[in-house]
């Protein structure tokens, strides 16, 4: 996991910078939804590495 999340910092480090100064923008209401989008498309992805 942290693999991944380092790739976009190293890589594009001004990009990466500008898009968090716009989640940092973002209501608190979208921001969650981000969030648990991501847990449970986490959860799916784990689910189906089982099988």
């Amino acid at each position: 996991m942290l693999i991944v999340e380092g790739l976009f910092p190293f890589a594009a480090p001004e990009r990466w910078r500008q898009s968090f100064r716009k989640i940092t923008e973002m209501p608190s209401g979208q921001i969650r939804f981000f969030g648990l989008a991501a847990v449970l498309l986490g959860l799916i992805l784990m689910l189906l590495a089982d099988y």
